[in-house]
């Protein structure tokens, strides 16, 4: 399945945005890219293509600490074979370091057929060490989105039924990917949107209506394809508590009554789900104000002007194939009412109507085709391609004693989200929600995620954190944080260098979490730099009767922590003092 991308696309050298990445660099990646440009142009006279200057670190460290395929994307423009490319890179960087004794590398190597492998000297990882303090804005902050709205609609469940499990992942994805787009520059609007018309409110209404009957002695079955949990019990014994009367018949004031009763109640308990969460929206909208607005006959007007429908046995249709939809779909069915799809093009088009500059819909994999046809009406009504763009996600299984729990909202069998907000805490959850790739079926380990040890993630995470901030009250030391008097070249073992790496990739994780739509990978980051940290405590001590050093180290150490509480804080987690 192809997933859509924002305006930035992505990270790739051939996404729209790569030059804007490029320009994004580190403390570290600017050195090394520096040295690559400054090479090729010694080497061949000419400045580099941007699309040449590409720079990754290695994942091993005998291949050193940087590698570059400059020689691979400028041998077809040179008409040299990569590897007499690289050699020339070669020879230019080692007359580099012979020159300068200040050089960011001490040594490269040529690999394979031109790889060019650098392994950087100990100041130009120390040095990094400083960006992580001189900012205006939070490390790992930038200015990419350049202040343009985006807004990011999510969950929007059908108010039948309390939030389950699987809506819960879908609201950590969207709230944690909107907090990634607050932090490279785009303002967020966050949008809920409430399917409060339709079929499946009136199902609601009359199963609810069935559960009061039965507390006056009458028995109604619930509809076919009704809700049969026992959450409407709960409603309609409140109602009886109120009303204190029977609705004998399912007739107009009844069915008015209980559908208002029904969405209201089911709305608040939505919002209760979602607070506990800490997922919070800034717009709520409803399905019904499209209706009584007249936008459904409004759009349809504007796709027959465009000669974007036809007529077929009844229905109305959409030609979704002709502008790149998986199938023409019905539009409206024969008896004259409105689809989903054609009411969620309205939807959209209110959208634009709104001024947002980009909007990103957060939805379940199940929806694929639909989001095809709403590109297609879309497309065929004249709008960008890059305006709208969807972040799919698959489906949360519960998994407990490594038996795969099976679930059913229609049939009462699922387990809540605020069950599970309760059983966990809500920083579990997000956790977990978000350490596997959206569009990876995901597991929920119950088992692990009470564990309360080190195997579990969410906690490793936070203990990191709340050890830092012990040592520090353990230090009797003041002025660590003026990273300017601290002697940064005394840290030198690996694993400081190591950590001090990995800090100063936090702001591309966030831009790539972000653009890729994987804010997994923030998760992941975050569980990596625990883990590096607790290695590094546990071999080496910090609180040392050499003032320097431990001055040095404790600088390091609030580097960790600063961006451990903002990795806590994009993935809405508390960072604890004390655990």
């Amino acid at each position: 399945m192809a997933y859509e991308r924002l305006p930035c696309g992505s990270s790739s050298k051939d996404s729209p945005c790569f030059g804007t990445l490029t320009a994004m660099l580190t403390y570290v990646e600017t050195l090394v890219m520096d040295v690559i440009r400054s090479a090729y142009q010694t080497a061949f006279g000419a400045e580099p293509s941007p699309s040449f200057l590409v720079i990754r670190p290695t994942d091993r460290p005998e291949f050193g600490d940087y590698t570059s395929n400059i020689a691979m994307l400028a041998a077809s423009h040179l008409k040299t074979a990569p590897r007499d490319i690289g050699s020339k890179l070669l020879q230019a960087i080692s007359e580099q370091i012979e020159s300068d004794p200040s050089h960011p590398v001490s040594r490269a190597e040529i690999a394979g057929p031109g790889f060019i492998n650098l392994f950087l000297e100990p100041t130009a990882v120390q040095g990094s060490l400083r960006s992580v303090f001189d900012n205006d804005l939070p490390f790992g902050s930038s200015d990419l989105g350049k202040g343009k709205t985006i807004q990011v609609e999510f969950v929007s469940s059908n108010p039948t039924g309390p939030l389950t499990v699987g809506h819960g992942r879908q609201a950590v994805l969207g709230d944690v990917l909107a907090r990634l787009y607050e932090r490279i520059g785009y303002k967020v609007v966050r949008e809920y949107y409430f399917n409060d018309e339709g079929q499946q409110i009136d199902l609601l209404a009359q199963s609810l209506w069935a559960r009061y009957q039965e507390l006056y002695g009458e028995t109604h079955d619930i509809p076919e394809n009704g809700y049969q949990g026992d959450y409407l019990i709960l409603v309609a014994k409140a109602l009886k508590d109120e009303w204190n009367r029977p609705y004998s018949q399912f007739d107009e004031d009844a069915k008015s009554r209980f559908r208002h009763e029904a969405v209201k109640r089911m709305t608040s308990l939505i919002k209760r789900d979602l607070r506990e969460l800490d997922v919070h929206f800034d717009s709520w909208f409803s399905e019904a104000d499209l209706h009584q607005a007249g936008k459904i006959e409004a759009t349809l007007q504007l796709l027959r002007d465009k000669q974007g429908v036809y007529e077929h046995e009844g229905a109305t249709w959409l030609r979704a194939e002709e502008h790149g939809g998986a199938k023409d779909s019905v539009l409206i069915r024969s008896d004259g009412r409105p689809t989903y799809l054609m009411v969620d093009i309205a939807y959209h088009i209110n959208k634009h109507e709104r001024g947002f500059d980009y909007v990103l819909n957060v939805q379940g994999a199940d929806h694929h085709a639909e989001q095809t046809c709403v590109k297609a009406a879309l497309r065929l009504l004249g709008y960008p391609d890059e305006w709208l763009s969807y972040a799919v996600h698959q489906f949360v299984s519960l998994k407990e004693d490594g038996q795969v729990q099976k679930m059913s909202t229609r049939a009462g069998r699922f387990v809540t989200l605020h069950d599970l907000t309760q059983d966990l805490g809500k920083d579990v959850v997000r956790y977990f929600m978000i350490s596997r790739k959206p569009e990876a079926h995901l597991d929920f380990d119950l088992d692990l995620a009470r564990a309360e040890s080190s195997d579990n993630p969410s906690t490793y995470i936070q203990y990191a954190y709340t050890r830092i901030r012990s040592i520090f009250r353990k230090a009797e030391f003041v002025g660590f944080e003026d990273v300017n008097q601290t002697d940064l070249s005394l840290l030198t073992e690996a694993e400081e260098l190591g950590l001090m790496k990995m800090l100063d990739q936090f702001p591309q994780v966030v831009v790539h979490a972000a653009i890729d739509f994987a804010p997994h990978a923030l998760a992941e980051y975050g569980l990596n730099l625990s883990r590096a940290f607790h290695a590094y405590y546990d071999k080496h001590r910090v609180l040392t009767d050499n003032v320097s050093l431990q001055s040095a180290r404790l600088t390091l150490l609030n580097a960790v922590v600063i961006v451990l509480g903002e990795c806590l804080a994009i993935l809405g987690m508390d960072a604890p003092e004390e655990m």
